[in-house]
């Protein structure tokens, strides 16, 4: 199995999206596995601002040269932010899935969700099985 980025500090879905949680706002984008998987990502097409979404809803539609991937919501909330330089520069999520590639964030409505959201360890485990 190649050696996928997986950081401690974030929390992951079952969908391979992840979760950064500072103060009431969770930073979501796909995993590194997911960007791999994908391939060349052409377009996102992001939620509109302020739109109300529950775990698990799509937050938008990420376009690559072989598929085209939703985005869930790893957590209940509203969207205060989209990148929006993911507009003229999409690629930016296969180059830096954790950083700059970013997509949406959420203002959360439920803080408990965070612990139902895969640890890095859960999240390296699904991988090995799904690999496997």
């Amino acid at each position: 199995m190649p050696e996928y980025k997986i950081p401690d500090d974030l929390r992951y879905t079952k969908d391979h999206e992840w979760a950064r949680l500072e103060n009431n706002v969770v930073t979501v984008g796909i995993t590194d596995y997911a960007q791999n998987e994908l391939s060349d990502i052409v377009y996102f097409e992001p939620p509109e601002v302020g739109t109300t979404v529950k775990q698990g809803d799509t937050l938008g539609t990420i376009e690559a040269v072989k598929t085209v991937a939703d985005l869930y919501s790893p957590m209940s909330g509203k969207v205060t932010e989209v990148n929006k330089s993911l507009a003229d520069d999409p690629s930016v999520v296969n180059r830096d899935p954790y950083g700059e590639g970013w997509m949406v964030k959420l203002e959360i409505s439920d803080p408990s969700e965070w612990d139902k959201l895969l640890t890095a360890e859960e999240y390296k485990k699904l991988l090995a099985e799904e690999e496997g």
